[in-house]
């Protein structure tokens, strides 16, 4: 019989039509969880991943709206409470940016990706937190990149985002756990997705992920995919407020 540890939980992925977030809703409903599969754009791609989620077994739901809002995010999640009550899962991978190097970003590219990247997240814990507590808990699960703690060409805002969305992992952590709420990020390192095609460098990320990961091979979607599910898991209850490094250990290089 198929192990499904997640079985009834439901999930919501925010960016989950394409790339990690398709990857991670997929995953979790491979392990029973039933997924809300938040989009901004491509509303073909979201339901795209519903109907392979539903093949199985899960319930699946899409729904629009830009984790920059707040109130398009509690609208999100009132729709979910409709349709489900509450929530047990909270993914926060939904990202966006200017890449530009620093001295050539405007106010409005700084807000445009605080707000996306780590503003989203204390909304998302907000309006998720009453939804949790119905359901004597849950977990949140930040997606970050190595960016928040070192410099890549041109990510001066994204990397900025993701650096405080580590230092927000923390603080939730500790403030939502007498909710029996577990909070943690997990650090992606270099990754082929559609994400990538707006650095100007992307092939020398690439590159770089290709031949210096000591683990032999570059990171995957489905590799960050894996540890959200553990985080998800009833095994991984006692880490809280932690960013887990997934790169194959690429960023233990100094060169």
């Amino acid at each position: 019989m198929e192990n499904r540890p997640l079985e009834g939980r439901v999930a919501l992925v925010t960016g989950g039509s394409r790339g990690v977030g398709r990857a991670i809703a997929l995953r979790l409903a491979r392990d029973g969880a039933n997924v809300v599969i938040n989009f901004f754009r491509n509303r073909e791609a979201a339901e795209a991943v519903a109907e392979e989620a539903r093949k199985r077994g899960v319930e699946a739901l899409t729904v629009k709206a830009n984790v920059g809002d707040p109130e398009k995010m509690a609208n999100m999640f009132g729709e979910i409470e409709r349709r489900f009550g509450g929530l047990d899962i909270f993914v926060a991978n939904a990202a966006s940016g200017v890449i530009r190097p620093a001295m050539e970003l405007e106010v409005k590219h700084w807000d445009w990706t605080l707000n996306v990247n780590a503003r989203s997240l204390l909304v998302g814990a907000r309006c998720a937190l009453p939804l949790m507590r119905r359901r004597g808990g849950g977990r949140i699960v930040a997606i970050s990149s190595l960016g928040s703690g070192r410099v890549i060409g041109h990510y001066t805002a994204v990397g900025v985002s993701k650096a405080a969305l580590e230092a927000l992992t923390r603080y939730l952590a500790v403030e939502l756990a007498p909710d029996n709420i577990a909070v943690n990020a997990v650090s992606a390192g270099a990754m082929d997705t559609d994400a990538l095609q707006f650095f100007p460098n992307r092939e020398e990320l690439l590159e770089g992920a290709r031949r210096r990961n000591p683990a032999g091979r570059p990171v995957t979607v489905e590799d960050v995919a894996e540890v959200v599910a553990f985080l998800c898991s009833d095994g991984a209850w006692m880490i809280r407020g932690q960013t887990i490094v997934v790169d194959g250990g690429q960023s233990l290089l100094l060169e």
